[in-house]
């Protein structure tokens, strides 16, 4: 099959910009085959690269005591004690998700799993962070539907816990929806896999499924703003099968007890080159692929689709010789594909050849640590205005209009498609603050949660990254566990528009700041940029997802609130209204500055909740909807109804930051104002948990109404 001419237009189409392509001419001094220039735009895409954001990650705190391992590895490793380790990692898949739903959630699911799995641990808790646009909008419904069944219908299948996550709804978002997917897994702290190769002369070998031509191009297409010509990049989107990933993982957790993996990598974005380039690279090594030895499922493959398919399933090692037999036995056994492919070589060469012709022969690591780096520039974000008058309104009423509001109605429509219990380990569900799986044969659990709040961020791009990290510590420290380590998924728009690089920058240094304050290092990440359709950007949406560590089940602070608790609020309120929740759902308006984050005194507050924990029944942290929908949100699990004594309205919706909702009993109460008082941390009582209605001031509404708002309103915008 003759290859086609290398065009300007055959060029642009691969995401190269001129001068990129001019740095691929001076790198091999001639023009490249159809396949180089393929593997150079897989691996020099935004997606594989970070090219426009690797100069400010690097600024980001990674390490610490509890680190492991940080960002660069398939996940991020962080120690939880007595030989073991968490490992744990966030990744986007919008791109695919808004073209193909289904199967771009199902498949973005099956990633991350193996992200987690490729270092040599059992997965054993996921969550996902979804943006939407307008539930009026004539995308949206399609979207939800298939985005929520494809998440299901992968982990259920695969079968590991949904323990938590986020959805929200924003016209910025009509054109192009953010899926994130995390996964968490367990492994012993000294036998962790890594990704660089080592030893000349090595196989290289493919495990898993066989490659198809589903995904060719699919990284490419992930670093490019959306058009009119969306429906022709269908093609880009991956087909997952959660049951051969089953597999995939039993045979690979399987083999890595035979001692035959010298380093191992999963097939993601870019597939057979960017885990290749990438095993080499890090081990210093060059590698020679051989791809008629590569199974395919489709007849007549070319060098260039083999090369750059992102068919799922599939994983690449470097394996012990000797143990070939061995490693074989096992795959075969859980009837998987294991092939020798190639083997690792002392020169600093990629190597690709098919059926005896030379398709590719490049300097390996020109394709990695040299690819383009950008410090593009940028504008810092605008001040904002000041707040215009917010006018007080009836407290029933603005409560309500949170309750029917998609974005903060019960999700139980979402969550209740997701297996959240199976493993047996579950000790806490999606719906009311972090989720929690106890980990398997010990005391301890692990907590987990994923935060932001783009409106503030699109506000204060520097406080908005504190305050998303800040508002993940909070939910950690609210069922009691101590904060660990983080990880982030940075949703931004276009970052050759300096307004947009601003978003980046300034966020970046926020998030930075917190993590640095709240010791939660960044172990691991995906940045996804380009985040546009038609020139309109997402709201930036730098997702943080953190996991905390309770050493012992007992430490667990539960949802036990009962009639005659007292409803306690820990920390300073001053009734910020700007960007809030309230003036979003009831003024259709979202003006005004995002709220201050004071990370010492997120900090006290945080270790005066977690050193006061036998003394609290229920927690919660206050932040969108402020104390009217955290107050109602606990009345409403418990079946018990809620008196609120003050009913301004900076009180009830304010979303002052480093404050949480306490339930307690009258003489838990006194006892946490008196250990308040010598702690230096704000504590007031504002009411109790008593009767069958919600009352704040002199309004009041029957809690089972109210319920039947908050249960309902979700399905009716999507379902």
């Amino acid at each position: 099959m003759q290859e086609p001419a290398i065009t300007p237009d055959l060029i642009a189409a691969h995401g190269l910009k001129p001068d990129e392509y001019d740095m691929v001419l001076e790198i091999i001094g001639r023009e490249p085959t159809f396949t180089e220039l393929g593997i150079f735009s897989a691996m020099w895409n935004e997606h594989c690269s970070y090219k426009s954001s690797k100069k400010w990650l690097r600024t980001l705190p990674t390490s610490g005591p509890q680190v492991i391992c940080g960002p660069g590895e398939n996940a991020g490793v962080v120690d939880i004690g007595d030989g073991q380790a968490v490992v744990f990692k966030m990744e986007s898949h919008n791109h695919p998700s808004y073209i193909e739903p289904y199967q771009g959630a199902a498949t973005g699911v099956g990633g991350i799993l193996r992200d987690v799995f490729t270092m040599g641990a059992r997965p054993i808790a996921s969550m996902n962070a979804l943006s939407f646009g307008e539930p009026g909008h004539h995308k949206t419904r399609r979207l939800v539907n298939g985005v929520v069944e494809g998440i299901g219908g992968y982990g259920n299948c695969f079968g590991v816990p949904c323990v938590g996550g986020e959805v929200r709804f924003h016209s910025a978002y009509n054109g192009n929806c953010l899926v994130n997917a995390f996964a968490a897994g367990l492994a012993d702290s000294d036998k962790i896999f890594y990704s660089a190769a080592s030893g000349v002369g090595m196989p290289v070998v493919y495990l898993g499924a066989k490659t198809g031509r589903d995904g060719v191009g699919g990284a490419t297409m992930a670093s490019a703003e959306f058009d009119d010509t969306i429906e022709e990049k269908r093609p880009t989107v991956q087909v997952g099968d959660p049951f051969t990933e089953k597999r995939l993982m039993e045979a690979t957790l399987e083999l890595m007890q035979t001692g035959a993996v010298i380093s191992i990598q999963d097939m993601g974005a870019a597939g057979l080159t960017c885990s290749a380039v990438e095993m080499g690279d890090k081990g210093g090594l060059g590698v020679r692929l051989d791809l008629e030895n590569v199974p395919q499922r489709e007849e007549n493959m070319t060098a260039y689709e083999m090369m750059l398919s992102e068919s799922q399933e599939r994983m690449l090692m470097v394996l012990k010789p000797e143990l070939e037999a061995e490693a074989r036995a096992v795959f075969e056994k859980w009837d998987l594909d294991f092939a020798i492919v190639g083997e690792t070589i002392a020169e600093d060469r990629f190597l690709i050849v098919h059926n005896g012709e030379v398709k590719a022969d490049l300097v390996l690591s020109k394709l990695s640590s040299t690819a383009p780096e950008y410090d593009r520039p940028w504008v810092a974000t605008p001040e904002a205005e000041e707040l215009a008058e917010v006018p007080q309104i009836d407290p029933i009423d603005g409560l309500r209009a949170l309750l029917a509001s998609p974005n903060y109605a019960g999700k139980q429509w979402v969550y209740e498609q997701y297996d959240t219990m199976v493993m047996a380990d579950t000790s806490r569900t999606p719906g009311l603050g972090a989720g929690m799986v106890r980990v398997h044969g010990t005391d301890k659990a692990l907590a987990f949660t994923s935060d932001v709040t783009p409106r503030y961020v699109r506000a204060n791009p520097v406080e908005g990254g504190k305050q998303a990290v800040a508002e993940a510590y909070r939910n950690l420290t609210a069922v009691g566990a101590k904060p660990l380590a983080t990880t982030d998924n940075l949703n931004f728009g276009n970052p050759e528009k300096p307004e947009i690089m601003g978003q980046f920058v300034g966020a970046i240094q926020g998030i930075g700041e917190a993590v640095a304050a709240l010791d939660m290092p960044i172990v691991s990440g995906n940045v996804s940029l380009y985040n546009e359709t038609d020139g309109q950007a997402i709201l930036p949406t730098p997702t943080i997802g953190a996991v905390g560590l309770l050493s012992h089940t007992d430490e667990i602070i539960g949802n036990e609130v009962r009639e005659g608790h007292v409803v306690l609020v820990i920390g300073e309120t001053n009734g910020h209204l700007g960007q809030s929740a309230l003036l979003a759902e009831v003024f259709n308006r979202e003006d005004g500055d995002a709220p201050h984050v004071d990370l010492d005194a997120e900090k006290r507050n945080g270790d005066f909740i977690r050193a006061n924990r036998e003394m609290i029944k229920a927690c919660t942290d206050l932040g969108d909807g402020g104390l009217a929908l955290a107050a109602f949100e606990l009345a409403e699990a418990a079946g018990v109804g809620v008196h609120l004594d003050d009913a301004s309205t900076e009180f009830l919706f304010g979303e002052d930051q480093a404050r949480y909702l306490v339930a307690c009993n009258f003489d838990q109460a006194e006892a946490l104002m008196i250990a308040a008082g010598q702690a230096g941390v704000p504590l007031v009582s504002v009411g109790r948990f008593t009767g069958d209605s919600v009352r704040i001031g002199n309004t009041e509404a029957a809690l089972e109404d109210l319920t039947a708002t908050f249960r309902s309103s979700f399905a009716e915008a999507v379902a």
